[in-house]
């Protein structure tokens, strides 16, 4: 998190409230020193709501409340303080913290006696979370999640931390242990702490607004840009920085679209290690495909385990795009597994993508005959008898699912065999974990690529090609058996955002691997939303739909991330359906959320929800990227596909309010440069004049997909309904027309075109050059 103008007004509040902080931890009143969780057949009211998240907390004795007035008007009728807990289904150390304290009965008590306690899914509510994350790095109390906050009555934090033990523990004060000072302190310094808060609120409302940022668009930013990159790049396992290392997808589109501008050897190298080493690593699932959340050791060896729907499909379009580049075929290859796990795993009947799967799961011990049970959250078959009562996850580990004991891998291998995939994925007698601080691997493997294929192949004296089939044998071996151990918990709510981002990915994915498959699946997806999650009378999104219930008006990021994903469906399928739903859909993006005066997307619309302390708008292109920075670059591609100058004129007004801060501080907005790239260069419209079904078309197409060019649109002008569409939009489109009955290539700077060509080896050379 980056604090430009307010950050040490932030640390001076943050000060004070760290005095009562210290106050806590200087008690000496520790708690019984005793870990009390137990499973409870009483629901608490958060078994009315959809959330996976808030369900794995409906058997508490705590006496939640989900976000809302309720739990406010209780907080104020009762003078109460809250407790604000956010979090999400698949996070390891939420699982932890209810286990250890919330189906602990006594730590329950004294939250029932003391507090009125709110679940919060972040997920669903990225909004709120924001807001409480925000106060959080400020204030110097960390960040992560759990979220933990103390709030008054009226909303302000004045205390809060991520995870707490249940009692003291590795150096931290226990979380009944806090719930006991931070209500001492509410009744007998109630008027400081309000004070305190409200002056954390002001400073909120200094920060969330984004002022004093703006500043002129050229290329400096660019360049500095990666010159950032460049001095943190690692050269040994790649990416930027030590551990914990994250995958950070926006790091590779800024530096992927370095290179294809300047050709600069030196972003082709971070990008093209950086992916390599990932693929290589325990951090990308060697079995089944797909990349875990995060790498906790520097080497992308030891990962979180916990697999999300955003993180797949970002890093499926990096090793499309560094295919398009390079041509290798390992780019492919993992881009294909990636997106075949989410197909296999991640995917509704309907269409619509599941969020993410869990980083915990039941050991194999717990894998008993071959009964089918069902996943506590999701409908998964699971192949094991007398499924073990787990609510609390009691006998839940991390990585359980994907971790592998050599004896395992030897007796369904096979010696030889065995050997062979052991040697070839760092498989060791005693396991392969460096690290393990919570005892979770003894014994065990975590898989990843420690020779190649050709050092494999000399070891034990064979071909290459006869161990390239070993090992896909052994792979499909373990897949196979894999499978009848009981799964990670799958959280099977469907988000438009997200699913913005994968339909982006399968779309990509069809241009670039020339499969119309995952067309067919990108559109199913689109489809999903809108019959689900759309209101055409209006026009508006929803946020979130789970078994039939669509709930919680969008964001900017739905509406921003799903347009991306529209755009990229239109290039690939060409239905200009897809096409004028994104238009529909942006007019609607900047009726809610852009400031019109200084440019920029808030998060939230003015009436989503009164109780939010401020309406924010996001300055960081983190995991996933800002709203402000998605909606630039889709403005922008909006109005070379309409001609529209409203469209651009929104673009260029929302980069120079970040203008100063690109320029100062590049790596915290690396997919605004890439919009900020965009709108400096001089993006060419390919437009190709034929029938879409025809051969001659398809192959023009074809080469379009081939190349990396990030600075484009692509558009097929036929006679019927699509022309119609389209020149409704770009009347010079009429002229586009197809030259002796053949399919014509049409390739646009400013709408001004280079002479038209229906010889693919003459629309090869146009695209090649610059």
């Amino acid at each position: 998190m980056r604090f430009l103008l307010t950050k040490n007004r932030f640390i001076f509040i943050g000060a004070i409230f760290l005095v009562g902080l210290l106050w806590v931890l200087s008690s000496n009143n520790h708690g019984n020193g005793k870990d009390n969780p137990v499973k409870t057949n009483k629901a608490n009211r958060l078994i009315y709501e959809k959330s996976p998240y808030l369900l794995q907390h409906s058997h508490n004795p705590v006496d939640w409340y989900p976000w809302g007035e309720d739990a406010f008007k209780k907080a104020r009728k009762e003078n109460k303080p809250i407790f604000l807990s956010i979090g999400y289904a698949t996070c390891h150390w939420c699982h932890v913290m209810e286990k250890e304290s919330f189906s602990n009965p006594e730590i329950a008590a004294v939250m029932n006696e003391h507090f009125v306690s709110i679940k919060v899914d972040r997920e669903e509510r990225p909004d709120v979370d924001k807001i409480y994350m925000t106060a959080a790095h400020a204030a110097g109390w960390g960040g992560g999640w759990p979220l933990s906050m103390w709030l008054t009555p009226e909303l302000k934090p004045f205390f809060g931390g991520t995870y707490f033990p249940p009692n003291e523990r590795w150096g931290m004060p226990g979380f009944k242990q806090i719930l006991l000072r931070t209500s001492e302190l509410w009744k007998t310094k109630q008027k400081d702490i309000a004070l305190n808060a409200n002056r954390l609120e002001q400073a909120l409302k200094q920060y969330t607004q984004v002022e004093g940022r703006s500043g002129a668009l050229d290329a400096e930013s660019l360049n500095k840009g990666f010159a950032a990159y460049r001095a943190d790049f690692v050269p040994s396992k790649g990416g930027f920085g030590g551990a914990p290392k994250f995958p950070m997808p926006v790091n590779q589109n800024f530096l992927l679209r370095t290179y294809a501008k300047s050709k600069e050897k030196k972003a082709l190298e971070m990008i093209t290690h950086t992916l390599h080493e990932m693929a290589k690593g325990g951090i990308y699932d060697q079995i089944g495909g797909g990349f875990h959340r995060y790498s906790t050791d520097e080497n992308w060896h030891i990962p979180h385990f916990e697999k999300m729907l955003y993180d797949n499909a970002q890093l499926a379009i990096n090793y499309l795009e560094a295919y398009q580049i390079t041509k290798e075929k390992e780019f492919a290859r993992i881009a294909r597994e990636t997106l075949d796990y989410v197909l296999r795993d991640m995917t509704h009947k309907e269409g619509g993508f599941y969020s993410a799967e869990d980083a915990d799961s039941l050991p194999t011990e717990f894998q008993r005959g071959s009964a089918t049970s069902k996943d506590v959250i999701g409908e998964r078959p699971t192949e094991f008898k007398d499924k073990i009562e787990d609510t609390n996850h009691e006998h839940r580990s991390e990585g359980a699912f994907y971790l592998w004991e050599k004896k395992e891998i030897l007796a369904i291998l096979g010696k030889e065999s065995g050997e062979i995939f052991s040697y070839q994925y760092g498989v060791e007698e005693n396991g392969n974990a460096k690290s393990d601080p919570q005892g979770e691997f003894i014994n065990k493997n975590i898989l990843y690529l420690a020779h190649s294929i050709e050092e494999t192949a000399k070891k034990f004296g064979k071909k290459e090609e006869e161990i390239e089939r070993i090992l896909d044998e052994a792979r499909d071996k373990l897949l196979s058996e894999r499978s009848k151990r009981p799964r990670p918990e799958r959280d099977d709510k469907i988000l438009v955002d997200w699913n913005g981002l994968m339909i982006s990915a399968f779309a990509k994915a069809a241009q670039v691997l020339d499969n119309p498959e995952y067309l067919k699946t990108g559109e199913k997806a689109a489809l999903f939303l809108k019959n689900h999650l759309y209101d055409d009378k209006n026009n508006r999104l929803y946020h979130r739909w789970r078994e039939g219930d669509r709930n919680i008006p969008a964001l900017s990021l739905d509406y921003a991330l799903l347009i991306q994903g529209l755009l990229d469906l239109y290039e690939t399928s060409l239905n200009a359906e897809w096409l004028i739903w994104a238009i529909e859909l942006t007019e609607t993006e900047i009726n809610l959320f852009y400031d019109k005066d200084k440019g920029g997307f808030f998060m939230t619309s003015p009436d989503h929800d009164k109780n939010l302390l401020v309406r924010a708008m996001d300055d960081t292109d983190n995991v996933i990227p800002s709203e402000s920075s998605v909606s630039a670059l889709n403005l922008l591609r909006l109005a070379q596909f309409t001609g529209q100058e409203g469209f651009r004129k929104a673009a260029e007004k929302t980069l120079i309010r970040f203008g100063a801060q690109m320029k100062q501080q590049p790596r915290s907005l690396p997919q605004m440069l890439v919009a900020l790239d965009y709108a400096l260069s001089k993006p060419k419209q390919i437009i190709i004049a034929g029938d879409l079904k025809s051969a001659d078309t398809i192959k023009m197409v074809q080469e379009v997909h081939k190349r990396f060019i990030p600075n484009k649109i692509l558009m097929v002008i036929d006679e019927g309904k699509n022309r119609e569409s389209l020149t409704h939009f770009l009347p010079f489109l009429e002229g586009i027309r197809r030259i002796q009955g053949k399919s014509t290539a049409y390739v646009c700077i400013n709408y001004a075109c280079e002479l038209p060509t229906n010889d693919l080896q003459i629309l090869q050379k146009i695209l090649d050059e610059n």
